[in-house]
Order: C-alpha cells, then structure tokens, then sequence
C-alpha cells in the first residue's frame, strides 16, 4: 500500500533512522569565549617580548 502524497514542503519522515537529536550544549562553556584565550596569550607574549627587552638593554 502506498503512503499518501505530501503537502508541498513538507518533509516527508525517515525511513530506518534510529538516532535522536544530539543534545545541546549549555551557553558559557570555557571554549566558547576565543576572545579571552587570544587576550591571555598576546599578554603572555608581551610579559616575554619585555623581559627579552630588558635583558637586551640591561636594566
């Protein structure tokens, strides 16, 4: 027996898939704010590129 045409646009169900939706992550993990891992590592470049500095000018 065959199955009932669709509304135009409407999806029609999947044949055989047993997976469920991957649940989501909650907002505000650690890995989510880039813009403060890039600040801490340009900070840490400058702390080093200072000391370099002064050791080169012997202060």
């Amino acid at each position: 027996m065959t199955e009932p045409p669709l509304p135009p646009g409407e999806t029609p169900p999947a044949e055989g898939s047993t997976a469920e939706a991957h649940p989501e992550r909650p907002d505000g993990d650690v890995w989510d704010h880039p813009g403060l891992w890039l600040s801490l590592i340009v900070i840490g470049c400058l702390l080093v590129a200072t000391f370099f500095g002064a050791r080169i000018l012997g202060l």
